[in-house]
């Protein structure tokens, strides 16, 4: 992904988006690891920031290294403990299932666009639209993802652009368009805005 690009691009199409980006720094980077984001994504499925690192940082104490088999070695009673609740062990447990018996290829993805992507790894229990949304967004770094789904996103539209909330369909489509093929760049830099800490998957 060229950032550079993608800023230089945005500031020229959206005034606000360019004051915003010029308040923060860093920039999306893969971890590489997508075991590691798809866990992730389950963990911060319909719950805060806050209380999805709460469960992680639990998680991370009992495996050290996130990885399938590790997730395996774990109970159910063990997982509950770390804070996930009995569907969210199930998701888990089926992703790391599916990752040791290779039903799924994460390298498929790049032959695919976003939306076949999408569809692709919903096939997996328990990964829906938004959780695929931030696979495509943190871990292949995809370019034009716009998160509908997601509460922060939305929360900082409504925040930068004086709208109420949530956004109407017609003000996101018409971000969408604006936004248009940095889409994924512009994201990051509203959840800037709502959450001091960079959100990683």
């Amino acid at each position: 992904m060229d950032w550079d690009q993608a800023r230089l691009y945005l500031s020229r199409k959206d005034k606000i988006l360019s004051k915003i980006m010029r308040r923060y720094s860093g920039k999306l980077i893969s971890r590489n690891d997508p075991f590691y984001s798809l866990c992730k994504s389950i963990v911060g499925q319909q719950v805060s920031v806050a209380s999805a690192d709460s469960v992680w940082l639990k998680l991370e104490s009992k495996c050290i290294k996130i990885t399938p088999e590790k997730i395996l070695q774990l109970s159910k009673n063990d997982l509950k403990k770390c804070g996930f609740s009995r569907q969210k062990i199930e998701y888990k447990q089926a992703l790391a299932n599916n990752f040791i018996k290779q039903k799924f290829d994460i390298k498929k993805l790049k032959y695919m666009n976003d939306n076949d992507a999408i569809d692709y790894l919903s096939k997996n229990k328990g990964i829906g639209r938004w959780s695929s949304e931030m696979f495509l967004l943190f871990n292949q770094n995809r370019l034009n993802i716009f998160p509908v789904q997601d509460i922060g996103f939305l929360k900082a539209i409504s925040k930068n652009y004086k709208l109420h909330y949530p956004p109407s369909k017609k003000y996101l489509i018409n971000f969408k368009k604006l936004w248009n093929p940095y889409c994924s760049v512009a994201t990051w830099y509203m959840w800037r805005t709502v959450d001091p800490d960079i959100v990683q998957y």
